[in-house]
Order: C-alpha cells, then sequence, then structure tokens
C-alpha cells in the first residue's frame, strides 16, 4: 500500500531516523544480524536510509524494494550506490528461489494487505538457513494509529498472534524475539 502524505511525512522525519539508527538496527544486530558477503533483500525500503545503514555491516549484494515510486525516487537520488526497485512483496517472482541469505522488514509488513502471500515469498526466495529480520507494531497499535493520524492501513487480520502462526506454518524458526512498547522484532530462520 500508499503511505498517506502524513505518514510519508512522518517515514522521512529525523526522529525515524533516528529510531532506526539507534534502536532497531542496534537491537536486528542483538539478535544475529549479519550481513558481511550475504545477499540482502530489503522489503519496504522506502527513501533508502535503511540501505545506507545496513551498507555498513558489508553485505555483498542488497536490492531495496519499496511500491511507491517516490520512495525509490528519493532512494535512488539520496543513495546512488544501491539497487532499489518499485516492487511489491506479495510477488517476488524476478528473483529466483532460495537466492537470498537475508531478507530485513523494518515495519512495513502491516502495510500489505496480502502480508501472508509476502511471507510466502520471503520463505521462497530465501536460501536454506537464510534468515529473515522482521519487526512490525503490534496489530492493536496500527488500528490506534489509523484512529489518531488518519494513516489508513490496510483492515486486514494482521497481528503477532496471526504473524507468528504464519511464520511458524510456513516452517520458519523464530530464534529470537523481542519485545519493546511498540514493536516487536523477529530473527526467524528457514
Amino acid at each position: 500500500m500508499k503511505l498517506s502524505t502524513t505518514e510519508f511525512r512522518a517515514m522521512q522525519s529525523l526522529p525515524r531516523k533516528w529510531g532506526q539508527r539507534y534502536f532497531e538496527l542496534p537491537m536486528f544486530k542483538r539478535m544475529g544480524l549479519d550481513l558481511r558477503d550475504k545477499d540482502v533483500l530489503e522489503i519496504g525500503c522506502g527513501s533508502g536510509y535503511g540501505a545506507f545503514l545496513l551498507s555498513s555491516l558489508s553485505p555483498k549484494r542488497y536490492i531495496g524494494l519499496d511500491v511507491m515510486e517516490e520512495q525509490i525516487d528519493l532512494a535512488k537520488k539520496q543513495y546512488p550506490q544501491f539497487q532499489f526497485i518499485v516492487q511489491g512483496a506479495e510477488d517476488l517472482s524476478q528473483f529466483a528461489d532460495a537466492s537470498k541469505d537475508v531478507v530485513i522488514i523494518f515495519g512495513v509488513l502491516h502495510h500489505i494487505a496480502e502480508w501472508r502471500n509476502a511471507i510466502d515469498e520471503v520463505v521462497r526466495v530465501l536460501k536454506p538457513d537464510g534468515s529473515l529480520f522482521l519487526e512490525e507494531p503490534r496489530g492493536v497499535d496500527v488500528k490506534v494509529f489509523d484512529a489518531l493520524f488518519r494513516w489508513g492501513h490496510p483492515d486486514t487480520d494482521f497481528g503477532l498472534k496471526a504473524l507468528e502462526s504464519h511464520l511458524t506454518h510456513r516452517n520458519l524458526v523464530i530464534q529470537t524475539r523481542q519485545w519493546t512498547p511498540l514493536l516487536t522484532m523477529y530473527h526467524a530462520i528457514k
């Protein structure tokens, strides 16, 4: 889904970048994120700040996807050294089976109406023993943010119980899980 104007601005803000740099990425690293010489796919790359942060971990290859052309245009302008593609996560057919070592999702899955299809595609493109690092708010938090800020997230059954159930159903092993007041972060292995 495309972001509302309000949420688009929020995702470009300094507080969002600060949180990603000083909270989310360090927490993923404590959970085992290691990108050295890995083939990395980021779903929902936005304006590319995640690519910039992840590059400090020396991946072999990075590709960022986002459905918003505006986001990809910003990413390409700000970080021309990385590859960015306008692409949804529900159909990753341009990527071969078992072609990615790591898939990273910084709080985007709840934006995808067909989020289960996105997880299914992630599982397909992950190599054996590949890792998914995923951060998401609780489903109830999404509803509260929509009520307060009119961000317009898709009306789905997304929530942490449904997410964990689907990860397990797709034979991903949740290796670590970290809860914070606003976010839950996962490291799942294929």
